[in-house]
């Protein structure tokens, strides 16, 4: 599993990939995490930054996700493949 977290390095995006990376660690799960700045490509997934995409679905954009909302869309998003 990729997750992307989409942002051009502000103090929101650097929290979003922390915890990203937390809820992650607390799952157990094998993700790569990618952080991804530069604005071409962000601009592909979403409109408003931080932005988090599993894979190739956009699950959080224009807000900070907390850990626990990372966790239940992770554990949402495996169930389904």
């Amino acid at each position: 599993m990729i997750i992307r977290v989409l942002g051009t390095g502000c103090p929101k995006c650097k929290k979003t990939y922390e915890n990203v990376k937390k809820a992650v660690e607390e799952l157990g799960i094998d993700a790569e995490i990618q952080k991804v700045e530069d604005i071409d490509e962000i601009s592909q997934w979403v409109m408003l930054t931080p932005g988090v995409v599993f894979d190739d679905v956009v699950v959080f954009e224009g807000k900070i996700p907390t850990v626990e909302e990372i966790k239940r869309e992770l554990m949402d998003y495996l169930k389904g493949n």
